[in-house]
């Protein structure tokens, strides 16, 4: 059994256990600026006094009476101190993504009744300031970057007050476990956002079993790399596994920059999804195909030998050297490029193909591949560290704490405390998903070895061919995608005689094909002609 908490006591577990000098940390005019535990602990505070003084409160902790505050920023400290600010009044944040499209960010605005809004820059300002005369609700916008005649978002700390910084603390120790911490909209079927309400019980126990799952163990001086968005539950609840684990987080400065910020940081630990694990191989490959002579044939011998490996079978004594020299040889530039002190990297969000899978835990990066919805908040499997918990081609067993179990049409369905409350204002939805306790993810699965789940598909991208045939088209996506000269595809052919594909070429390595053909190539246009 475990003992819930709320999220925003990670805070308070921190100074108590292990305070840090690097709880939270990112670049700054170019260069790393880290703030304490306690430096967020003063700030969250006075934050929070800030929103009471804006007349933001739980009211009486149900999820309509809450007031809601929205985010659509970029990973960045000021996005965890609003989060944690928020929760401590009682209030209810409710995040978006930076790309999500005007008019869906409008419907969410409206539908939550969103009062306040932090934005990440003048791009975001913008954005959010031309639907704001549609939005009721909305009384103001302010924002993490120091804007000219925009309101920063330091204007809400600074009218704190020892009067106001009591209130916070009386509030912080009444608000229940089963008050609604965050709303998050995810697509619905029919185009119109849902959103997807989780306690501060739903997701606590969701990382606190993961914590005992994967482990992760209390390593005060680890530290994490994130740049997945924080507005996606994902990152979201790894964030709180490392609050909890008394890991340093480090925000990323953009996608573009993660080679160097892992170079920089030389973290123990990141968590991506599969498509960033396959661009990183795909410029290892890249380099690898230019090299020339004996270096190349030692670099391509070596990733032949990591696509054998099976970490639960042994290749004998001669494959073993040779993976022993590998590592010594090839691999250990891997490990380089990636800072050279990853202890683990967990992957979800999607299916990773089980080739990567195999060559990254041979090269002694180990890669733990997980599972799991938002309305599950979101983890229902982990592949682990311990002999006999990972197997590729598979999310992993269930975490300890909940109950799982796979439909007779392989709907994979769980059961627990993790479950989220519901679809906010769509009691419809929330009764077509969650029947008897049980949540129907949607998701098609089957067991392996009776320990590990496999996810084959989704059950309503499963389609028909006018000769009747049934079609499963996530794993011929899947395998297609092993060829590196496919970036992205989907598969098509609902109601049509035969099933065709969209594919979008990767052209860095068609590039490179067509220089080893002597073929001329003028545009990208002219590749796809080839």
């Amino acid at each position: 059994m475990i003992t819930i908490k709320r999220l925003f006591d990670a805070v308070e577990h921190q100074l108590t256990n292990f305070p840090k000098a690097n709880m939270l940390s990112a670049k700054e005019n170019g260069q790393w600026k880290s703030y304490s535990t306690q430096d967020v602990a003063t700030i969250v505070n006075k934050f929070s006094a800030g929103l009471i003084e804006l007349g933001i409160s739980g009211n009486d902790f149900t999820t309509e009476g809450s007031d809601k505050i929205a985010i659509i920023s970029n990973n960045r400290p000021e996005w965890v101190f609003t989060d944690l600010a928020v929760q401590q009044v009682g209030a209810i944040l409710v995040p978006l993504y930076p790309t999500t499209n005007p008019n869906e960010i409008e419907f969410i605005l409206n539908d939550a009744k969103v009062k306040y809004i932090f934005v990440n820059n003048a791009e975001m300002f913008d954005k959010i300031n031309a639907i704001k005369p549609n939005v009721a609700s909305l009384q103001k916008i302010y924002s993490f970057d120091k804007l000219d005649g925009i309101s920063h978002w330091s204007e809400v700390t600074n009218v704190s007050n020892e009067a106001l910084l009591q209130q916070v603390e009386a509030i912080k120790k009444s608000i229940p476990i089963h008050h609604t911490a965050t709303i998050i909209y995810t697509s619905g079927t029919t185009g119109i956002p849902k959103g997807v309400m989780l306690s501060h019980q739903n997701i606590y126990s969701d990382l606190a079993y993961s914590i005992k799952s994967l482990p992760y163990e209390e390593t005060p001086n680890a530290k994490a790399l994130s740049f997945l968005p924080l507005n996606h539950i994902f990152e979201k609840i790894i964030t709180y596994i490392y609050l909890y684990s008394g890991i340093g987080i480090y925000y990323a400065e953009s996608l573009e920059t993660i080679g160097d910020n892992l170079r920089e940081v030389k973290p123990n630990v990141f968590s991506t999804v599969p498509r960033l694990l396959e661009k990183v191989f795909e410029r290892i490959m890249l380099a690898g195909s230019h090299l020339t002579g004996l270096k190349k044939k030692l670099f391509f011998w070596a990733v032949a030998l990591g696509e054998k490996y099976d970490n639960n079978i042994s290749g004998g004594l001669f494959y073993n050297i040779q993976l022993a020299l590998a590592n010594k040889i090839i691999f250990k530039r891997w490990r380089e490029a990636l800072g050279n002190n990853i202890d683990f990297i967990v992957t979800g969000g999607a299916a990773c193909q089980p080739k990567l899978l195999r060559i990254f835990n041979a090269a002694q990066i180990p890669v733990f591949e997980g599972y799991g919805p938002t309305e599950n908040s979101p983890v229902i499997c982990i592949n682990r560290k311990e002999k006999g918990g990972m197997k590729f081609g598979t999310v992993g067993p269930p975490i300890e704490g909940i109950e799982v179990k796979i439909e007779e049409d392989g709907e994979i369905c769980v059961k627990g405390t993790t479950v989220m409350q519901g679809y906010y204002k769509r009691p419809d939805l929330t009764a077509e998903t969650i029947i008897d306790g049980w949540l129907h993810t949607g998701d098609i699965g089957e067991w392996v070895d009776g320990k590990f789940i496999k996810i084959t598909d989704r059950k309503k991208e499963l389609f028909k061919t006018s000769g009747g045939k049934y079609v499963a088209p996530q794993p011929i996506e899947n395998k297609c995608k092993e060829n590196p000269y496919i970036e992205q595809l989907i598969i098509i052919g609902a109601d049509k005689k035969f099933v065709s594909a969209l594919i979008v070429p990767a052209f860095a390595h068609l590039h490179l094909w067509m220089k080893q053909k002597n073929i001329v190539c003028t545009n990208e246009e002219a590749v796809t002609n080839i």
